[in-house]
């Protein structure tokens, strides 16, 4: 068990970083996430989220969403409230547009946390499918818990 969460670990730490998920496009700000904490099913969890979109345009005031994430493949276990930040990134800053963000995002993702744990996720989604989500700082989780995965990423605009 020690192996395959050292194995999870080393696989989302490569995932968050540059060289893992390389930026495609223009940065069109930070996207803060709170997410519930939690039970894994073994094939999969569902939970609730809540985010604040800052926009890198100052002249763009920050948006609120709320949504689900939810993990298929190995989830196993129980975590607290995960925190999670991710580069927005669109092929070009005009496709941009207050609550543009809404909708459904999908990708790989993979975790492990004993005590305190890391994770990563690289999503695609968005209104027209044009976002990208690539992670900015790993998540932070406390709890016991080992998944990976696809993960199904539901955002709608608070407003």
């Amino acid at each position: 068990m020690m192996k395959i969460l050292a194995s999870a670990t080393l696989l989302a730490a490569i995932l968050a970083t540059p060289a893992g998920a390389q930026k495609q496009g223009v940065e069109l700000g930070v996207l803060d996430c709170v997410i519930d904490g939690g039970t894994g099913f073994v094939f999969g969890s569902t939970k609730d989220l809540s985010c604040t979109f800052r926009p890198a345009n100052t002249a763009n005031a920050p948006e609120d969403y709320f949504g689900v994430v939810r993990k298929y493949g190995l989830d196993v276990g129980t975590t607290g409230t995960t925190f999670m930040q991710w580069v927005v990134l669109a092929p070009t800053a005009n496709i941009y547009a207050p609550g543009a963000l809404a909708g459904d995002y999908i990708g790989a993702s993979a975790g492990a946390t004993v005590g305190v744990g890391a994770g990563a996720n690289l999503l695609v989604g968005g209104s027209g499918s044009f976002f990208t989500l690539q992670p900015l700082s790993v998540e932070a989780q406390t709890g016991l818990n080992l998944a990976i995965g696809v993960s199904s990423f539901q955002l709608r605009s608070a407003d």
